[in-house]
């Protein structure tokens, strides 16, 4: 029997995705009932051996691209892996698989969007919206521009038509795929240890939510009292399936809405709205790459790229290795390097330090976030990086300045994620645990945490670095 014709390639990305797939329903649409869909992932170099990119990210993806396989093997299909440059791999599959039409989801990196203008003038491709629910250039000012501040957009991204229940794509029951062309096998982690406490699967992403939402006592309900303390899960954990797009965003959106909808109390239902917040910066950030490209490369006000950051080589390498002496910055860079995740209180706090404590240009930390980060984005790692440096969006931030003991105090004070991470420290009283070199020599040594020996004294007096900060700053902004 003939195989049958290969007439649509759904050429996933960032979207790992069966249910609520538009790439995958356009490929769908142009296969038609008698045709098949080619499933196929390309491992492109220029990414994959890009110095942003990090082994913890990419052995996540390739874990969820055997999840992938299987779920499509489940429903009579199977995923194509191919490596080489999109276009070498494209143009070969279109014109020996007889294909008339390649599907994917818009991105709106700067490399995505070069890769994908130069493939629109050469080949059948098509591109859908998907990894945001509001698409950039949706939402904009009265007179067409982008916005360039928060509480603005949101309100316009609030005004505009919520998701319903049917607005969802149902995954297909069955999807025809030939048997031709060949798979490659799908790579192992880069390194066996590279593994994260993160299960990447579209299942999985759909599990966390579902516990994050669901019922009474759901734990977005008490999302704004709990969403800044690193000692409690109080977050959903769903970026990296944002990320990857094992879960879509209107997904996710929709889940907010009900939540806030269905929620017992009116305090409840502010920490839902608190919870879709979080989701709209991340489109806000993505509006933020598509309209100003240039933040991949620079601060997004100018005036801010001449700033005299410090040649602190050993500074960096504390901050990295989690050994600054301040303990809700070291916890946090130790957590980050273990598990490829922190949560957003802790990122902007650690990022802060970098920034405003040792003078480090910000550029350093953004690269460094999206080595070791399973969810690391292009737009979000960007945009919360130059928000905490005081050079992104934000009309007037560059005076925010968090203190890492004070920080430390509000949002971990019995001191157990310190603990947890900081197992030297394990000892040492809460009311001591975030500045422990204010200890005695005879309580150090009775509590097992000598400063200097076991753990580092801190590398920097917070005030005399604000002073600091304040000073480079202005000498900027003074010549704008």
């Amino acid at each position: 029997m003939k195989p049958a014709l290969v007439t649509a390639i759904w050429w996933i990305r960032r979207d790992l995705r069966l249910t609520d797939n538009a790439a995958l329903h356009a490929a769908l649409t142009h296969a038609g009932p008698e045709g098949s869909v080619l499933p196929l992932f390309i491992l492109d170099p220029a990414l994959l051996n890009s110095a942003w990119v990090g082994e913890k990210r990419v052995a996540f993806l390739y874990e969820g691209l055997r999840a992938l396989d299987d779920t499509l093997r489940a429903c009579g299909s199977r995923l194509v892996v191919r490596s080489g440059a999109p276009a070498d791999v494209l143009t070969q599959l279109v014109r020996d698989m007889g294909a008339h039409a390649i599907c994917a989801e818009r991105d709106h990196s700067p490399y995505a969007r070069q890769r994908d203008a130069a493939l629109l003038e050469v080949l059948p491709l098509e591109l859908v919206d998907g990894v945001t629910l509001r698409p950039p250039g949706a939402i904009c000012k009265s007179n067409g521009s982008p916005y360039t501040v928060f509480t603005p957009y949101s309100k316009a991204w609030k005004a505009a038509v919520r998701p319903l229940d049917s607005d969802i794509l149902p995954p297909p029951a069955h999807l025809r795929t030939p048997t031709e062309p060949a798979s490659e096998a799908i790579p192992d982690a880069p390194d066996k240890r590279a593994g994260t406490h993160f299960t990447a699967s579209e299942t999985e992403a759909t599990r966390r939510l579902g516990a994050f939402v669901n019922g009474d006592a759901a734990p977005i309900y008490d999302y704004a009292n709990t969403r800044n303390r690193p000692d409690v899960d109080g977050t959903a954990q769903l970026s990296p399936y944002l990320r990857f797009g094992m879960l879509s965003a209107r997904t996710a959106v929709l889940a907010a809405y009900t939540a806030q909808a269905r929620a017992p109390s009116a305090d409840a239902a502010h920490s839902a709205e608190s919870w879709l917040n979080e989701l709209i910066w991340r489109e806000f950030y993505v509006q933020i790459l598509e309209a100003f490209p240039h933040v991949r490369s620079g601060a997004f006000r100018p005036v801010y790229n001449e700033i005299a950051w410090a040649d602190d080589e050993k500074g960096f390498a504390a901050w990295c290795n989690g050994r600054t002496g301040y303990p809700i910055v070291d916890a946090a860079m130790r957590q980050l390097r273990a598990t490829g995740w922190i949560h957003n209180r802790l990122r902007m706090i650690a990022a802060s330090f970098l920034v405003k404590d040792l003078l480090i240009d910000w550029r350093q930390g953004e690269r460094w976030f999206m080595q070791q980060l399973v969810d690391g984005d292009p737009a979000a790692n960007n945009g919360g990086w130059q928000w905490t440096a005081g050079v992104g969006t934000d009309a007037a931030p560059y005076f925010r300045i968090f203190n890492p003991v004070s920080q430390g105090r509000k949002f971990d004070a019995q001191g157990d994620y310190v603990r947890r991470w900081l197992p030297e420290l394990a000892h040492l009283p809460a009311a001591s645990i975030h500045d422990p070199w204010t200890l005695g020599d005879d309580a150090q040594s009775r509590l097992g945490c000598r400063i200097g020996d076991n753990y580092p004294a801190p590398i920097v007096d917070h005030a005399c670095a604000r002073a600091r900060v304040l000073d480079t700053f202005a000498a900027v902004r003074s010549a704008e």
